[in-house]
């Protein structure tokens, strides 16, 4: 909220006292220069200022700062006929809230209470009492004296008297003074009563006929997307039956808006605003005198003795670029000064530039009804050129849009829109060079008539010496507005026209029907329309078919002042009648905003090797963009309307286009080491878009249609490099429209990057783990692409696994079978050994020590791994089947030895027998 608001400095108003409404003169209204932004460009209320002030301020439009005063109570003329207070403005602030309210200044508001006849004549006694002598004849017998209690001498004052009571031989004057019309005689009557009545002024005044335009409305009112309206539709001509042979009207619509149409008409970014607001950084506009249009722009004046001095060095960058390919834009208001007359040039602008190739200089100046252009491509060693054009809308003190473009050797002046080639070329080459120094100056230009001195004195020097201060000459003397210069290319034709032509403008619909007689003609900038005829009928015809158009769907709001001049031409000039003029104005109310809708898919996930691809993952594969407002205004059914429907037309074309779009990113901004976003600039620019690609956000600027935004931004594509650590990001997208008044909602998408994981990578506890997944197992979605191990490889791996286990376990059963069946074995044979032993009485201990020594299997526990290599079990199962095979033959070998050679027991053949079935069963 930079600004604030602004309302006329004195206000008169009327009010009736059996009104509650003040008719103001100027009307009320208070406008903003941070409009149309909201909040801080929309005016929230006035307030009055002043003690026991029976006013309150209402606000009857927010965007357009129309306000009303009424009276809070029933005012009355006989307490106080005036009452004078102060008004201020304030806006709405920085939010809802109205913080940082900024207020205008106190204007004061003088308001007169007109009475109306609301009080009878009241007498001022009651009862009148007389006596008189008989027989005379009295001039004044009595004077009875009514009085009234309205404020004003139009009703507060007594107009007559009458005697009500009939046949009595009494008359009474307008002054209240009662005589009697015969002598009185005692012996008749001798008591008159009578009642006399007053009556208050109250004077019906019929007017006297006067030539005048009747049936018209002050205030219009306009809703955007409404196509053409009629400013007049009830209108007509009152001559006061005065003979006339010829009519001339011009109506006269003040829309000559300074503020920029470049977004809406597709212009290109990049212009640098010559004359901007005046701030600490562009301070050098502060001394020029500024004026305000209806929609709050700034527009600066120039006296014809100053002028802006541009620090190139300042952070301005009007001469980057600027060489021989530039476009100039102004509106410019100029007027011939009756004291300059024609022969002074004014210059408009003047600058010189630096470049690769050396010093370049141009001028924009007018002179009389003429302007000029000045080119020098080279200071060093090239000719100045002077292009002139003779045009009329140079010095008719209107304004009028100018748009230059340099292409050297072309130059192609553009004004309101029309262009228009070079009348005249001039080789100026006797004209002395100026300095080679960067400088720019607009509204005058500088002269080396100083250094003539120097000049002199050094005759083998004739270059001026940087520094030396300037002789300043050939100011110019006009108004300028939308100062702007874009350097290094040039607005082509249709930007051009449709910088002046795309905005609101009179129109005239019934061609078709024109009159016998009727001349109709509007300017291109369609601000004034003319109408002629000879035919009073016939022309009331005419101009109530003059109508206001605006070919915005949402077209700023605001007030457009509105004038009508009316000339007229009589048979006998001696006692032709003048018509006066007719001033209103059109308010162009708040529009519905659009609702920008951006859709598509919100989350998905890639793996990582779409990722790294060339040409990435799309963002917005199906993005769609949808406006809620999709109308397109028709004509009307009634016969007799004829207005155009291409106008509302294009107005929906507009309205669509979008002039940017941003992506952002949530969380920490991109790695450009691992991670960028793609667009191809190369088909931005052949639609005329620029595009800014950073690390934090990407935009797309230009005004283009929602199918082809869409297009582009399903091209949007996320690359990351290979081998790079990331699993998400989330992308924010909006766009604007209408210069980024209107915003879309935030679309979210979400990207989820999945990564495959390496088998040899992983500890065996996983891999193990993984093994045993049962092959009906689905994973979810979002993990698809994180493959584990490869169910291809591991298909044949549980079998493996089963026939190892099997193999071992039936291995250690069968080693566990043979260990019972030797100890049982060597267990009988020291049983069958206890008895002869007894006999003998020799190996008793003997046989019950090797009792003691035999294998207790009962709480045998076997841990098996079944992890085990199926080779290493096999290994194991070799070795201990060779040591139990040596155990045993050494067993075999000392038991026989120890054993008689008569008595062999059958047993140990068994056992033998076995063992050796076992040892051939597991080594095969």
């Amino acid at each position: 909220n930079k600004h604030k608001p602004w309302i006329e400095a004195e206000y008169q108003g009327i009010i009736m006292e059996n009104d509650n409404t003040v008719l103001l003169n100027p009307p009320l209204f208070a406008l903003d220069k941070d409009a149309p932004l909201r909040y801080a460009g929309e005016i929230c209320g006035f307030r009055i200022h002043g003690a026991g002030v029976p006013f309150e301020a209402v606000i009857l439009d927010k965007a357009t700062g129309e306000g009303l005063i009424r009276a809070k109570e029933p005012v009355d003329c006989e307490a106080h006929k005036e009452h004078t207070f102060t008004i201020q403005a304030y806006d709405c602030g920085e939010g809802p809230d109205g913080a940082n309210t900024k207020k205008s200044h106190k204007a004061t508001v003088h308001v007169r209470v007109n009475d109306v006849n609301e009080f009878a004549p009241v007498f001022v006694e009651k009862l009148y009492r007389v006596a008189v002598t008989e027989g005379k004849l009295y001039d004044r017998i009595l004077r009875v004296e009514a009085i009234d209690g309205d404020c004003s001498p139009q009703y507060s004052q007594i107009c007559y008297y009458e005697i009500l009571t009939p046949n009595i031989p009494f008359l009474i004057d307008n002054d209240g003074n009662i005589e009697n019309t015969e002598k009185l005689q005692y012996s008749g009557d001798r008591l008159y009563r009578f009642t006399v009545t007053a009556y208050d002024l109250e004077i019906q005044v019929k007017p006297t006929c006067k030539p005048s335009w009747q049936g018209w409305n002050k205030r219009i009112e306009y809703t955007p997307g409404a196509g053409s309206l009629a400013l007049f539709p009830s209108i007509h001509l009152e001559t006061c039956d005065e003979p006339l042979w010829n009519i001339q009207a011009t109506v006269e619509l003040q829309t000559n808006h300074v503020k920029s149409l470049r977004k809406l008409c597709g212009a290109a970014s990049g212009e640098i605003d010559l004359l901007p607001v005046p701030s600490p950084t562009a301070n050098w506009t502060a001394r020029l005198s500024v004026h305000y249009s209806q929609d709050s722009s700034l527009i600066y004046w120039f006296n014809g003795s100053q002028a802006a001095q541009v620090p190139v060095m300042n952070g301005l960058h009007a001469h980057e670029g600027l060489s021989d390919h530039f476009t100039l834009s102004v509106w410019m208001k100029h007027a011939v000064v009756p004291s300059k007359g024609r022969r002074e040039e004014e210059t408009v602008i003047c600058s010189t530039v630096q470049s690769e190739d050396g010093y370049s200089h141009y001028s924009l100046a007018v002179h009389g009804c003429r302007i000029a252009f000045l080119y020098w491509p080279l200071l060093e060693s090239a000719r100045p050129v002077k292009f002139l054009w003779k045009l009329e809308q140079v010095c008719d003190d209107e304004w009028h849009h100018y748009a230059l473009n340099l292409e050297f050797p072309t130059v192609t002046l553009y004004v309101d829109g029309v262009s228009y080639d070079p009348a005249l070329i001039h080789d100026n080459g006797l004209i002395h060079p100026p300095r080679q120094e960067p400088s720019l100056m607009i509204g005058a230009c500088w002269t080396e008539e100083k250094n003539k001195e120097k000049i002199k004195g050094n005759e083998n020097s004739t270059d001026t010496v940087q520094g030396d201060p300037l002789l300043i000459h050939h100011y110019f003397h006009g108004y300028l507005a939308g100062f702007t210069v874009r350097p290094g290319s040039l607005e082509s034709r249709e930007v051009i026209e449709c910088l002046y032509a795309c905005r609101e403008g009179l129109d005239y619909s019934d061609f078709d029907s024109l009159g016998k007689g009727m001349k109709v003609h509007v300017n291109p900038s369609q601000s004034l329309l003319t109408l002629e005829g000879d035919d009073v009928e016939t022309f009331n015809h005419a101009i109530q078919h003059v109508a206001y158009m605006n070919s915005l769907r949402f077209a700023t709001p605001g007030v457009r002042p509105l004038r009508l001049t009316t000339a007229v031409k009589c048979f006998s000039e001696e006692s032709c009648v003048s018509i006066p003029d007719v001033e209103g104005y059109v308010v162009v109310l708040q529009p519905d905003a659009p609702q920008i809708l951006l859709s598509g898919t919100a989350h998905f996930a890639h793996t990582a090797s779409d990722f790294e691809a060339p040409d990435g993952v799309p963002l917005f594969p199906n993005l769609q963009i949808t406006c809620s407002i999709s109308h397109q205004v028709e004509a009307k059914k009634d016969e007799n309307w004829h207005g155009t429907v291409t106008d509302t037309r294009m107005s929906d074309e507009i309205v669509h286009n979008l002039d940017g779009c941003e992506i952002s990113l949530v969380g920490d901004d991109l790695d450009p080491e691992r991670e960028y976003l793609l667009l191809d600039g190369a088909a931005l620019q052949q639609r005329g878009l620029e595009l800014v690609n950073t690390s934090a956000y990407l935009t797309i600027t230009g005004v283009e249609s929602i199918a082809v935004y869409e297009e582009i931004l399903r091209q949007v594509s996320y690359h990351i490099n290979h081998g790079a650590a990331l699993y998400e990001r989330k992308f924010h997208l909006s766009c604007t429209e209408m210069n980024g008044r209107y915003s879309s909602n935030e679309f979210t998408v979400e990207m989820n990057v999945l990564h495959n994981m390496n088998r040899a990578a992983h500890p065996n506890h996983i891999l193990s783990s993984q093994q045993f997944i049962h092959r009906g197992h689905h994973l979810p979605p979002e993990l698809s692409g994180h493959s584990l191990a490869s169910t291809h490889n591991n298909a044949m791996v549980p079998s493996a696994a089963t026939i190892i286990i099997v193999v071992c376990v039936g291995f250690l059963a069968l080693m566990v079978i043979l260990g019972i069946l030797r100890i049982h074995s060597l267990h009988r044979r020291g049983m069958g050994q206890e008895v002869p032993g007894a006999a003998a009485g020799g190996h008793t201990s003997t046989g019950s020590k090797d009792s003691d020594m035999f294998w207790d299997d009962s709480a045998l526990t076997i841990i098996v791994n079944p992890m085990e290599s199926y080779q290493s079990c096999q290994e194991r199962a070799a070795e201990n089947s060779e040591g139990r095979a040596n155990k045993d033959m050494e067993e075999d070998d000392d038991s026989t030895d120890s054993e008689t050679p008569d008595s062999p027991d059958s047993n140990d053949v068994d056992d033998r027998h076995i063992i050796g079935k076992s040892d051939s069963s597991h080594r095969y």
